[in-house]
C-alpha cells in the first residue's frame, strides 16, 4: 500500500512555519530554496527566497510544504492533519505546542475511543491530536 504524505502549501511564510513544526514534532528538516534551485533562472527574481520543497520526516511520518502556489492560495477548513499518540501525555503536549499562537478550536478531551483535540495552528493549518484507548 502506497504511504500517505500531506503537502502544505503556504504563502511565503514555509521556511517559519516547517521550523515551527520540526520544534513540535521534532525530525529532519529538509529546505530547498528556489534561488538555489536547479530552477532559479526560471523563476521571477521575488520567489528566490522563497521555498521550493520542504520535508519533514521522523521516524513515524513525513510531511512537506512550499511557498509555490500558481492561483491564490485559500485556507479552507475540509482538511486536517491528524497525530494520532500513543500517550496523553504526548497528546496534550502536542496539542498545546501546536496550538501555540493558533486557535484551539476543541480542547483535548475524552471520547468514547479515548482524547481527541482540534486547533488551527498560526500558520492557519488545522489539525486533529488523537490518542486510543488501548
Amino acid at each position: 500500500m502506497p504511504n500517505l504524505n500531506p503537502y502544505l502549501t503556504f504563502n511565503g511564510n514555509c521556511r517559519e512555519a516547517m521550523t515551527f513544526y520540526k520544534e513540535c514534532l521534532g525530525g529532519e528538516l529538509t529546505l530547498m530554496v528556489v534561488g538555489e534551485s536547479p530552477v532559479a533562472d526560471q523563476m521571477p527574481p521575488q520567489f528566490k527566497d522563497q521555498i521550493l520543497h520542504s520535508s519533514l520526516k521522523t521516524k513515524d511520518m513525513e510531511f512537506m510544504g512550499s511557498d509555490m502556489q500558481p492561483e491564490k492560495l485559500l485556507e479552507g477548513n475540509a482538511v486536517h492533519l491528524c497525530l494520532t499518540c500513543n500517550t496523553e501525555e504526548e497528546t496534550r503536549s502536542l496539542y498545546d505546542k501546536l496550538a501555540e499562537g493558533g486557535k484551539a478550536r476543541q480542547p483535548v478531551h475524552e471520547m468514547f475511543f479515548g482524547l481527541i483535540g482540534a486547533l488551527t495552528d498560526k500558520f492557519g493549518k488545522q489539525w486533529m491530536v488523537v490518542c486510543n484507548k488501548p
